[in-house]
């Protein structure tokens, strides 16, 4: 009687954790607060994108508020780590200012690093974003500094104590995607820190294209608090940031300007 061979149980690949500054995070998806048009919406986007890590501009937020409908209220502390921005801040005093008033406030000591150098473009100010750094390392804070893809810069805030370098793919808020491929590879090549893309994704496919370029995770918040369902978005993005990470690590084909056969032609009877 013929046997049966015994199949080995099937091990289906996962995401490996992200892990900064000693902390890990199943998800390498950050997800942003602000935009949303209300605060329901929201707790569903995050929910649907299983973030673990969400930014809140300090800025925009009341801390007095919390128990009477602020975005707080919201925002399960023992669920997300909330890591406050220093969004709106043009120079190294504003931002340490600012990170401090969150630790006095909430004894947040993680600091996602924002210093502007023009309104328009809300480009950083990458003179102003390395003192801050220097200034925030030295006084016990993780900091996450967003920048753009220079790849000197982000060398430089990694020497400087940063626990990531995050540089944008495109303008933020702009949706654009990742307009600059070659230099965040340079980036990635060259990091001794984890690399996230912050700022210029619009929809999952750039956020899919971040993490095979070997990102280790992806911020966003105008991609989902602006769609037109940020539910369904948020969850998009998920998948594409878990994909993109699969594909990354599963080592694609090369690429070819000629057509290779799916099924081998040798041996065949003709």
């Amino acid at each position: 009687m013929p046997t049966t061979a015994t199949l080995e149980p099937l091990v289906i690949p996962e995401v490996e954790p992200l892990t900064i500054a000693g902390r890990t995070f199943r998800s390498r998806l950050i997800l942003g607060t602000g935009k949303y048009r209300d605060f329901e919406t929201m707790a569903a986007a995050l929910e649907a994108s299983g973030t673990e890590m969400v930014t809140v501009a300090l800025r925009r937020v009341n801390l007095d508020e919390r128990g009477r409908g602020s975005l707080l209220d919201f925002v399960d502390p023992d669920r997300y780590l909330l890591l406050p921005n220093t969004a709106g801040c043009y120079t190294a005093d504003e931002a340490v200012r600012t990170a401090r008033l969150a630790r006095e406030a909430g004894g947040w000591n993680w600091v996602k690093l924002e210093v502007i150098g023009d309104k328009q473009t809300l480009f950083p100010d990458n003179v102003e974003l390395l003192k801050a750094t220097e200034r925030l390392v030295a006084e016990g804070f993780v900091v996450l500094p967003y920048t753009n893809d220079d790849p000197v810069v982000c060398k430089k805030l990694a020497d400087l104590g940063a626990a990531v370098v995050m540089p944008a793919g495109a303008p933020i808020g702009s949706g654009m995607g990742i307009r600059n491929p070659a230099n965040l590879r340079i980036i990635l090549e060259q990091a001794t820190v984890p690399v996230i893309v912050d700022a210029g994704v619009g929809t999952a496919s750039d956020a899919a294209l971040a993490m095979e370029l070997g990102a280790a995770g992806v911020l966003m918040n105008t991609a989902v608090a602006e769609a037109k369902d940020p539910v369904r978005m948020a969850r998009a993005m998920r998948l594409a940031v878990e994909a993109g990470w699969l594909a990354a690590h599963a080592g694609r084909i090369p690429k070819k300007l000629y057509a290779n056969a799916s099924s081998p032609l040798e041996g065949m009877i003709e």
